[in-house]
């Protein structure tokens, strides 16, 4: 029990590293192009609610806990043998390294969308996602403000995939920082991703700022986490992301 204890210390000061490090160095450009108040790619002019970043510093570091717990289930699974991560790179053909990224993505992209779409319904969403949705105007410190019912929904796929899904540890690492890098961007409030890239074909199926920011705005368009195309495939998808 005390080496599970220690292993949930050392996820937790990893994810406080990760969320203070990523969030602060986004905010700090969020800061910057806000007080130009004339960038075109700012996304929100509606003010921060008193306290908001204090508020969301705070669920996240309970957010920050709890990924830590799971983070060490999912270590003890691996002591143990119960997942399918693996070491070498070469094992299943370096062809299934970039799919099994794919498989990972579309596989959580697919869990994340209609477990949202539910914590929009609204007995749900008062005990479960309203917290997220306090701030209107998004900041990097959104990214993980999560009410703790939120966040244990939100962290139980990532062990569920790995037993059950092959991934190279490269690949599951790459998949963590791709997944922290994209929550930020996403509540940045700001795009910045370039108008060509935004315009090409992986750009349309791509999430960012823009996207997530009319989910906050109008609440019932815009669930997806990385890709569009469930929004699209459901009708779920703001009318704003054609103009």
């Amino acid at each position: 029990m005390g080496g599970f204890l220690a292993y949930v210390l050392i996820f937790f000061i990893i994810l406080l590293i990760r969320y203070f490090v990523t969030a602060g160095f986004f905010y700090a450009f969020y800061l910057k192009v806000k007080k130009s108040n004339t960038d075109k790619k700012i996304l929100s002019q509606r003010p921060l609610k008193k306290e908001q970043v204090k508020k969301e510093i705070y669920w996240s570091v309970i957010s920050s806990a709890i990924f830590a717990f799971f983070g060490a289930v999912t270590y003890w699974l691996y002591l143990n043998q119960f997942t399918s991560i693996y070491l070498d790179p070469a094992q299943y053909g370096y062809w299934y390294l970039p799919l099994s990224l794919v498989i990972v993505l579309l596989l959580h992209e697919t869990y994340y969308y209609w477990v949202h779409r539910a914590m929009h319904f609204p007995k749900i969403y008062k005990v479960v996602h309203k917290v997220h949705h306090q701030s209107l105007s998004t900041t990097p410190w959104t990214a993980f403000s999560f009410h703790p019912w939120e966040s244990i929904i939100e962290a139980l796929i990532v062990p569920l995939i790995l037993i059950v899904v092959p991934v190279n540890i490269y690949v599951l690492l790459f998949y963590l920082i791709l997944m922290t890098f994209s929550s930020m961007i996403n509540h940045l409030d700001i795009e910045v991703y370039p108008e060509s890239f935004r315009k090409s074909a992986f750009g349309k199926l791509w999430i960012d700022a823009t996207h997530h920011h009319y989910h906050h705005k109008e609440f019932n368009t815009n669930y997806g986490l990385y890709f569009t195309f469930w929004d699209k495939l459901m009708g779920t998808e703001s009318r704003k992301m054609d103009v």
